[in-house]
């Protein structure tokens, strides 16, 4: 015979006790009715941000390569070399 004594003893199975919770439902506390605003505070961005404010859109360009984007002439060889020569300057 083996010489291990067994985990549970020789105690018949019982029902484990009920337990206490940690913390009563009344020292909750419910969270303020009064709003605070937010905010976001963007680091290094300020200029940007003016430089965005300052640039004006020009509403005829936009306009016009909309329309060429519906007519599908706004992708040419040309555009598509000059972009491709830039990203290769770019990774060069």
């Amino acid at each position: 015979m083996s010489t291990i004594n067994s985990l549970g003893g020789n105690l018949p199975i019982s029902r484990a006790a009920p337990t206490r919770p940690v913390f009563k439902p009344a020292d909750v506390q419910a969270p303020a009715t009064t709003r605070s605003s937010d905010s976001v505070e963007l680091g290094n961005v300020q200029h940007l941000m003016a430089k965005l404010k300052t640039n004006d859109v020009r509403m005829e360009k936009v306009a016009e390569i909309k329309a060429q984007i519906q007519a599908g002439t706004y992708e040419t060889d040309d555009k598509l070399e000059a972009a491709a020569d830039k990203l290769l300057d770019d990774v060069l």
